[in-house]
């Protein structure tokens, strides 16, 4: 089977470009390597990739339509296509939100627009759990509302929501949104929460807490998230599944299970809670066990030492990397 993998450079696309080339299929991968964060690592995924015979990278910015559907000249026979190219994070979404409508939604939009006319039958979208806003429904349903993002980030992850569940109605693309929460893993982004962490007790600097670190998360192994993704292609009609680990953990809790794997003391830096930010996630995951077939393998401890062990294993690398704080 051939399959297109948006953002394959990044974290969750070369998780799941690895495992379907891993499983004997082609991949045409497409990114266009920018610098949200340093492209030395997103380079190093993809030559990773590279070692697969049917791995090919095309470096497209899905924000133009003419780029993208003149990719239909070029492209084979292909089955199914795995949207993972956007922008990610709340805060920064706040203070650059055009970004976010360019990439997140226009560029969904050029997509949708090339699996039509390339006949393409199957889209899987990645969003975030972060459309729910800070709900108070806990375990979060996928039937609860999703109509009061806290960020613009949120708010363009729900715009190609919508706009992927119109070319499922009027021309009969299967479409799968998943609903991601709180991705982590080896080779993460180095903006996200568990990376940080770890990096910055490794380097005896301060982490940085928003609010008491009681807010909970439900953390996801991105070897997990890969595997939804890929059952995902096989369902009909239009579906939004929750992808979660299906426990929560508060963020004081987490510092701790770090703290234990590497043997090492954090120094925490408590600051005022940012108002975009929810207090509380937790996935209910019935749906997508039910429908796909599918259970989280990695429980939070697991996960850390996973992640743990990458770092550790790779640190002359991770600290040639640019870090934004």
């Amino acid at each position: 089977m051939n399959f297109i993998v948006t953002g394959a450079a990044g974290f969750i696309g070369y998780h799941t470009a690895k495992k379907i080339l891993e499983d004997g299929n082609r991949v045409i991968g497409i990114d266009n390597i920018n610098d949200f964060y340093d492209i030395k690592l997103k380079n190093e995924r993809i030559k990773s990739l590279e070692q697969f015979d049917k791995f090919e990278i095309k470096k497209i910015d899905l924000k133009s339509k003419k780029d993208v559907l003149d990719l239909q000249n070029s492209l084979p026979n292909i089955s199914s296509m795995i949207h993972l190219a956007a922008f990610a994070g709340v805060r920064t979404s706040i203070t650059d939100p055009w970004s976010y409508q360019d990439n997140n939604v226009n560029a969904t939009l050029n997509l949708l627009e090339l699996c039509k006319i390339a006949n393409i039958k199957n889209f899987s979208l990645a969003s975030t759990s972060s459309v729910y806003g800070d709900s108070k429904s806990i375990p979060t349903k996928e039937s609860d509302t999703s109509s009061f993002p806290l960020s613009p980030y949120a708010a363009s992850k729900i715009s190609a929501e919508l706009l992927a569940f119109t070319y499922n109605y009027h021309f009969d693309i299967n479409v799968a949104i998943l609903r991601f929460f709180t991705v982590y893993g080896p080779f993460g982004r180095p903006d996200m929460v568990i990376f940080k962490f770890i990096k910055s007790i490794l380097d005896n600097k301060p982490i940085t807490i928003y609010g008491d670190g009681n807010q909970t998360r439900d953390f996801t192994f991105v070897t997990d998230v890969a595997n939804a993704l890929i059952k995902s292609i096989n369902q009909k009609g239009f579906e939004v599944y929750n992808v979660g680990g299906g426990k929560a953990i508060s963020v004081n809790n987490l510092v701790k299970l770090i703290e234990k794997y590497l043997d090492k003391n954090a120094i925490i830096n408590n600051i005022e809670r940012d108002p975009s930010d929810i207090e509380h996630s937790l996935a209910d995951i019935t749906k997508i066990k039910n429908k796909l077939n599918w259970d989280p393998k990695y429980n939070i401890e697991k996960g850390v030492i996973e992640t743990g062990k990458w770092f550790l294993e790779n640190q002359e690398f991770i600290n040639s990397i640019k870090i934004q704080e």
